[in-house]
């Protein structure tokens, strides 16, 4: 029938300890026992979705979760070619150990992601911060809240209190697989990302599994743009009319393979909503990362793609080093 997740009940600020299961299923594409690893890759981040239900005939016989092609990303040695810091998330967001648990939980929201660094103020890692120990704390005593959070006096307490500490970290130049391998010894999601003992940006299982999605053979580019919500979509076509058109000025310079796009919207203070669009174009063994904010959709998406074209061009005759992609 689908699937019930954390992000679904905590964006539904009604849900309750009462409310009903089928009020807060989300259908999701089924898996067949015959579909190859970069299929299901493709449809796990198309739609954003930590597991797919593999079906034969009318019954469900498993599930494959992100965890599964995480760990076979860590015994793919064509990874051992790619760097951390070419699909790392940077600049990243994170919050300092005197945080409130509110103000964590409000930049998971607008980031879609479950788990953020805390730093202190020499912008070092010092743990991490997740949607688990979120549930965990707030789960604790009688008063239980699901819904509205944010409203929640468990809510006004400090991310250290709750904090996994020493967090696992990876180096910035590792290898893609040894950050897979990390993942599934360590049974966690989400690296942050260090130079020395500096914080300079995110990997998550959703980042590697986007990189086994572009691995699929396609006779045209391919373009994924995922996390819409269904009042959003009487935007898709301009959304694509926008990528189309800064598409044609990088296919000049390089021939782009692959472009995922992910929405997250969430609401700022008044009840507005707001956009947070995170951008990954693959292009003959480069990356480009691109991340921007704004309050209408198809604007933001617009202002995004400029600037990895412009990115790409300033690319054309100069070879892209790490501290070059520091923003």
């Amino acid at each position: 029938m689908g699937v019930i997740s954390y992000t679904t009940i905590l964006k539904k600020k009604s849900a309750n300890m009462d409310s009903k299961v089928k009020g807060l299923i989300r259908g999701v594409p089924v898996l067949g026992k015959s579909d190859d690893v970069t299929k299901i890759a493709e449809e796990m981040t198309g739609n954003n979705c930590r597991q797919l239900p593999v079906i034969s005939g009318k019954k469900i016989i498993g599930v494959v979760s992100r965890r599964a092609l995480v760990d076979i990303a860590s015994r793919i040695k064509v990874l051992n070619e790619i760097k951390v810091w070419e699909i790392m998330t940077n600049p990243v967001k994170s919050v300092g150990a005197n945080a409130m648990l509110s103000d964590a939980f409000e930049i998971m929201q607008e980031l879609d992601t479950l788990t953020i660094p805390i730093i202190d103020n020499e912008n070092k890692v010092v743990g991490v911060v997740g949607m688990r120990e979120i549930i965990d704390n707030n789960w604790r005593n009688e008063d239980k809240i699901i819904g509205d959070f944010e409203k929640s006096a468990k809510a006004q307490i400090t991310v250290e209190s709750v904090s996994v500490s020493p967090a696992i970290t990876v180096n910035w130049d590792d290898t893609v697989e040894d950050a897979a391998a990390l993942m599934v010894d360590n049974d966690i999601s989400t690296l942050p990302v260090v130079e020395g003992e500096k914080l300079v940006g995110v990997l998550t299982q959703y980042d590697i599994i986007e990189i086994i999605s572009a691995c699929r053979e396609r006779e045209l580019m391919f373009i994924q743009i995922s996390g819409l919500e269904d009042d959003d979509k009487a935007a898709t076509e301009a959304l694509y009319e926008v990528i189309e058109e800064q598409m044609v000025k990088i296919g000049k310079v390089y021939r782009p393979e692959s472009l995922m796009l992910h929405v997250a919207r969430y609401n700022d203070t008044g009840g507005s909503a707001k956009y947070s669009i995170s951008a990954r174009l693959y292009m003959r063994g480069k990356v480009v990362n691109y991340k921007e904010v704004g309050w209408d959709l198809v604007r933001t998406a617009s202002d995004l793609m400029k600037k990895i074209s412009e990115s790409v061009m300033s690319m054309k005759d100069s070879k892209v080093k790490f501290r070059q992609r520091k923003k």
